[in-house]
């Protein structure tokens, strides 16, 4: 059985100072309650720790032996105390991020170096991964906090997100792309519900559930059986696809504007705007965040504003312009 932990701190003060009244004075407690403390402590462990030899006190063989376990963890302890009030001082430490991969890799190291010139005392860990991971990580204390797909959800049931407070960081465009060649050669210029049951499809999400929302948005009611002929979870892998004209693939604009712009990538439109994902900001509730979170945030928020990732796309490209 392990020792009061307070004993050992009695203990190692009047190692340290080799003296019962200094080790009061430490500990703002009287000379006999010290003195208490380390009969316990002695009686505890069975073992004699000191001999008082004219007023002095003389520790023991057993003494040593204590002292040299306890005197590295009381160091380290009051180090990290010491780093912990620091961090609550000035922005300093590990902030550990959690996002949607897509998201996370396109936009968030250029926010963490601009961050890290302000402050370079701070440092990140950052984990990509779906939605249902990312707020695992987050329960289990892993991440600070994390940025979701909020259409994600919907596979989740909603006592399990309970525990989460979700603010809306962007709003982002789903589109529904082939490669030109593709659209040329399979769809023509028509984008009718029955043209495009004909096509093939390459699922990048979670069980095809973007392509689902896709076509339940543009034409109003579900559609099933669609002809999913390559499913994956890595998004270049599926942009490859369906630049090797293998079928159509719903996308967030943003990450694929340059394509289209250049021609190599065809957006199917349909009369309805562009279908909507909210990238949101998951986080406990009730989590009181250190000061780097705090300003992290703060500057996350402000160039996440900067970014103009949700535009007017069906008004900025049409048909005609294709």
């Amino acid at each position: 059985m392990l020792p009061d932990c307070n004993r050992l701190k009695v203990f190692y003060l009047i190692f340290l100072k080799q003296s019962i009244a200094k080790a009061a004075v430490s500990l703002n407690i009287t000379q006999s309650a010290v003195s208490q403390q380390l009969k316990k402590l002695e009686e505890e462990i069975q073992s004699t720790l000191f001999i008082r030899l004219h007023k002095r006190l003389v520790p023991t063989a057993e003494a040593h032996k204590l002292f040299s376990i306890v005197e590295p963890f009381f160091q380290e302890l009051e180090q990290g105390l010491r780093s912990i009030r620091l961090t609550q001082e000035n922005p300093s430490g590990e902030l550990r991020i959690g996002s949607a991969e897509e998201f996370g890799k396109t936009y968030l190291p250029r926010i963490i170096a601009t961050f890290h010139m302000q402050y370079p005392d701070v440092s990140f860990s950052l984990r990509l991964g779906d939605t249902k991971r990312m707020l695992h990580l987050l329960e289990e204390g892993q991440v600070d906090f994390a940025l979701i797909d909020e259409y994600l959800l919907q596979l989740m049931p909603a006592e399990s997100l309970s525990y989460y407070c979700r603010e809306k960081v962007i709003d982002e465009e789903m589109i529904l792309v082939g490669s030109r060649k593709y659209c040329e050669n399979r769809l023509g210029n028509d984008f009718s519900l029955k043209n495009l049951l004909r096509q093939n499809y390459i699922s990048y999400h979670h069980e095809a559930l973007a392509l689902a929302n896709w076509f339940k948005y543009h034409f109003k009611k579900p559609v099933k059986d669609m002809r999913v002929v390559l499913e994956t979870k890595n998004l270049q892998a599926a942009l490859n696809a369906m630049e090797n004209h293998l079928g159509l693939m719903v996308v967030a604009s943003h990450l694929i504007l340059e394509r289209i712009r250049q021609k190599e990538v065809v957006p199917v439109l349909t009369r309805r705007k562009p279908i909507i994902n909210r990238i949101s900001l998951a986080q406990i509730k009730g989590k009181e965040p250190s000061r780097a979170e705090a300003a992290f945030l703060t500057h996350f928020r402000k160039e996440v504003r900067q970014t103009g990732v949700l535009m007017d796309f069906s008004a900025k490209f049409s048909t005609d312009a294709l």
